[in-house]
């Protein structure tokens, strides 16, 4: 198994001792307004979890120590649900998707509900947790998303080049960092 970065530990840590909650949640919510092709923007978020493992990790416990194991996107299933709701209940709508816990062992660390007010009017509200994103992740998110969405408008695939360096390698390098400082220190 893959170890975790210590911050993964952290928040591992976190969520056994407190147990389920959306404390860590980062929420976004994109209004969409005018022609949406739902297909298209099914198939972007697919491309965009499938390009960032961390968004297709799961954390295992092994001998009580947590461990990431990324999913393939196929083992998934993945499908973007779309809720009709009104104008007026949309907040509120989102509010509740956005404070669904996570089950880090369960869940990937991404969940996307399409709320359909009306025609021509949506809602994208896409929550994933802290161990999977941060502030400076979400802007990364937004423009894979775009790149994605605007490729699979064409009926294409978007032309990514590989990510040289996914989290897990940062997890392990950051292990290895730590042991290594740690036989120094002997």
């Amino acid at each position: 198994m893959i170890p975790v970065s210590f911050a993964q530990q952290r928040l591992w840590f976190i969520a056994q001792l407190e147990g389920p909650s959306a404390i860590y949640n980062t929420p976004l919510a994109l209004r969409l307004e005018g022609q949406l092709d739902v297909p298209a923007l099914e198939a972007a978020l697919g491309d965009v979890i499938a390009r960032h493992e961390v968004l297709r990790t799961v954390l295992l416990v092994e001998g009580a120590q947590p461990g990431q194991k990324i999913l393939e996107l196929a083992e998934l299933g993945w499908r973007l649900p779309v809720i009709p709701v009104t104008e007026e209940k949309l907040a509120e709508t989102a509010a509740g998707i956005s404070g669904e816990p996570f089950d880090l062992e369960a869940d990937i660390p991404v969940r996307a509900r399409l709320l359909a007010a009306g025609p021509g009017v949506h809602v994208l509200v896409l929550v994933v947790h802290h161990i999977a994103t941060d502030g400076w992740s979400t802007g990364i998110l937004i423009r894979d998303l775009g790149t994605a969405y605007a490729a699979r408008c064409r009926g294409e695939a978007p032309g990514w080049v590989p990510l040289p360096v996914q989290y897990a390698d940062y997890a392990i390098w950051q292990r290895e960092i730590g042991r290594a400082s740690c036989r120094e220190r002997v």
